[in-house]
């Protein structure tokens, strides 16, 4: 028979005794190898032990990691006693490798959390249970170590006990089980301390091993769901949609649909690896077969339903909502965020949830979550470790559940898109289905109508410097040469659009994004009306210059205008460096503010090299040959 497995992370304050308690219990529970005890014996006579086995090795692998004495990546162990089979994630302690622990806390089903016996409840121990429980972990074990350390003293023991019973009061959780332990001498890590005699519990070892934890991590009773990982073609004759099924189970015959398309079909044959099956399982990875062809792509999930369904024959319900499973563009969510730059609401970002990638961006920050109290703050921005609940909309529908009804389909990563590093991890808390009910109207003049009537080819000419650069002065002369030439066009400048379009925002970092995002969709609609817009506006910040040109597409045309900072204050028209200086305007560009210039514009101009006249010429020069590239295709 085989046995039941649990995965389980380890995790706490710096220093706590992770790896040791890990360490000791494999070494204790005979289950490394006799190479490997060998190994560690020998390694524990060069380290900072005083010749003791430092069971901390048996965890620490990396170089960095034992010369410091510190966990630093997360390493995961397998291992297997008579009566269940077990994976554990060692995570690191220190605040700057949070998302590391995160990393662990995602995978794991039950965690054990370390609580020094002479420190107490730390912050980073309240951090990290609260990124337990954002993650899903309903089971949880509190580890007070170093009970020698404090001569094993029961008053202190209940103390901490009751700061743990506390700070849990806050959770929705299954099993909470807290044991005192030393994990340098090994009380009640696999057999019952001696030297604890008033402590009438299971080891820790027994804990994990009679844990409801993972027996019911994955449902089989409820709906057959599951995100389409592949689509798998190897010839015109078989075409199978590939991916590990997330809940519920399927058979042969059984009538499907695809979210977020919602065409249905029938189940004509079922693959698990290249074996034929009649039914599968949740957990199982399959291969399956439809009776018709339909539009199923990577990202797409799939759903079990009843052929007399009605709602689903007739297209959708109002919420697009089936088994759970909605289908919509704004949700509210839990975050961790991970990334050292903060987080900014307009911000864009990728949005990797189960198998489907779609553009995402933070609309809304609703309150943070104080690490300590656990009570909601309000904040404008988040910064690196913070716990915030915000509401998020993506660029395209997607299938999305409530994380506490199935974790696979509720919670996600965001993306930085210009890094591509991880900048945050969350769960779904609230689905709105308003977003779903909106469709883009297709019209029937298009965009080719009128740029031919006016016999031109829309272009936004995204002009991007310092404040006093010459940006608008250079704008407003190409304008004058467009418009000598009987072109059609619109200049957008700062000041001008601050006094209607976005008059209610300020200039905060937040308030920035927004600016530029409102320019960027009004400079859009005004391509699609067949116009040359012109756009003079600082944008200091580049993923903010990018999203505009996301957003406006193909014919974004980037000048950077490039005049020395020094130059731009002795130009100051408008007072502005002068105020800037005295203080007097905080967030000013390039004096408080940073301006990060454009590494890769169309067109680079220097003002002091050139007259604002020539400028506009070497911009024309450059339309002019686009166009004619582009008609030359």
């Amino acid at each position: 028979m085989e046995k039941e497995l649990l995965k389980f992370i380890t995790c706490g304050s710096v220093d706590d005794g992770k790896s040791t308690l890990i360490g000791h219990l494999l070494y204790d529970a005979k289950l490394i190898f006799a190479d490997q005890e060998r190994a560690l014996e020998l390694d524990s006579k060069v380290g900072a032990t005083g010749g003791q086995i430092d069971y901390s090795l048996l965890l620490d692998g990396l170089m960095a990691e034992r010369e410091q004495g510190i966990t630093i990546d997360v390493a995961y162990r397998y291992f297997s006693t008579e009566k269940r089979s077990f994976i554990v994630a060692d995570t690191p302690g220190h605040e700057e490798y949070t998302r590391n622990m995160a990393v662990g806390a995602s995978f794991a089903d039950l965690a054990v959390i370390l609580v020094d016996a002479e420190k107490g409840v730390l912050p980073q121990t309240r951090r990290h249970t609260r990124i337990c429980g954002l993650m899903g972990i309903r089971y949880f074990v509190f580890a007070v170590n170093k009970m020698d350390l404090v001569g094993y003293d029961k008053k202190t023991f209940d103390q901490i006990r009751k700061a743990i019973r506390s700070l849990m009061a806050e959770f929705e959780y299954e099993e909470v089980t807290i044991l005192p332990v030393s994990a340098t001498v090994g009380d009640n890590v696999t057999e019952p301390s001696k030297n604890m005699y008033w402590y009438q519990g299971r080891p820790l070892l027994s804990v994990l091993e009679r844990s409801n934890a993972g027996s019911q991590s994955r449902s089989e009773t409820d709906v057959f769901t599951m995100s389409v990982q592949r689509v798998c073609r190897p010839d015109h004759t078989f075409r199978g949609f590939q991916g590990q099924i997330s809940t519920g189970r399927l058979s042969v015959g059984d009538q499907i649909c695809v979210l977020p398309g919602m065409q249905q079909a029938g189940v004509s044959e079922l693959y698990m690896t290249n074996e034929k099956r009649e039914q599968v399982s949740a957990g199982e990875p399959v291969t399956i077969c439809l009776d018709r062809e339909i539009d199923v792509s990577r990202g797409d999930v799939l759903i079990k339903v009843s052929g007399g369904n009605k709602e689903t024959q007739d297209g959708a319900a109002d919420d697009q909502e089936i088994a759970g499973i909605h289908v919509t563009d704004t949700i509210d969510v839990n975050l961790l965020w991970m990334d050292e730059q903060p987080l900014v609401c307009g911000r864009n970002y990728h949005l990797q949830l189960a198998s489907s990638l779609v553009p995402v961006t933070v609309t809304r920050i609703h309150y943070g979550v104080d690490v300590n109290t656990g009570e909601h703050t309000q904040q404008e921005n988040a910064v690196c470790n913070d716990l915030v609940n915000c509401r998020l909309h993506t660029g395209n529908p997607i299938a999305v559940s409530l994380f506490e009804r199935n974790k696979d389909m509720g919670a996600f990563i965001m993306i930085d898109r210009v890094t591509h590093a991880t900048s945050a991890c969350g769960t779904v808390q609230k689905i709105h289905s308003q977003g779903s009910n909106i469709f883009w109207q297709e019209l029937d003049i298009s965009r080719e109508m009128r740029e031919n009537a006016l016999g031109q080819k829309a272009k936004t000419i995204w002009f991007t410097g310092l404040s006093g650069s010459g940006k608008s002065t250079i704008a407003n002369v190409l304008e004058k040469k467009l418009h000598a030439m009987g072109c059609h066009t619109m200049l957008l400048d700062g000041d001008n659009i601050r006094m209607g379009l976005c008059k209610d925002l300020g200039f905060t970092e937040s308030d920035r994004v927004e600016n530029i995002r409102r320019i960027a969709e009004v400079a859009h609609l005004m391509n699609e009306a067949g116009l040359i817009v012109l756009c003079s506006f600082i944008s200091p910040i580049a993923r903010d210059r990018k999203n505009a040109r996301s957003i406006i597409g193909e014919d974004f045309v980037e000048v950077f205008v490039d005049t020395p900072l020094e130059e731009c204050e002795r130009r100051d028209v408008k007072g502005l460096y002068k105020k800037a200086r005295a203080g007097k305007i905080p967030n000013f560009t390039g004096i408080s503010s940073p301006f990060e210039a454009p590494k890769s514009p169309e067109i680079h101009v220097k003002t002091m090299e050139e007259e604002p006249s020539a400028c506009a010429d070497r911009i024309l020069a450059f339309l002019k040959q686009k166009e004619e590239s582009e008609n030359a295709r």
